[in-house]
């Protein structure tokens, strides 16, 4: 099981930055739809269903993407977001 995760680990660390970016930017939608869904006129149970699933489709983009972009990406990115910010100003 151990080498299972190292090998998936490594093929996500291999994807380029940019899909790392997009598959980031993915939890977003999740984590809206997770909260947003409680507003539905369902049953308990089936929200409890509904966020259990899209709260961690959110985290495991969350996580995919961060493994993805790795250190480097993500100092990669923030500095881009400085940049952008300062641009703005």
């Amino acid at each position: 099981m151990k080498k299972m995760l190292q090998r998936i680990k490594l093929w996500l660390q291999s994807l380029s930055f940019r899909t790392g970016v997009i598959v980031l930017l993915c939890c977003i939608p999740f984590y809206i739809l997770s909260f947003a869904q409680m507003l539905l006129p369902i049953s308990a149970a089936a929200k409890g269903v509904l966020w259990t699933v899209l709260f961690g489709l959110a985290k495991t983009c969350q996580y995919g993407g961060l493994t993805i972009l790795g250190v480097e990406g993500y100092q990669r990115l923030k500095n881009w977001l400085k940049r952008r910010k300062k641009q703005e100003e």
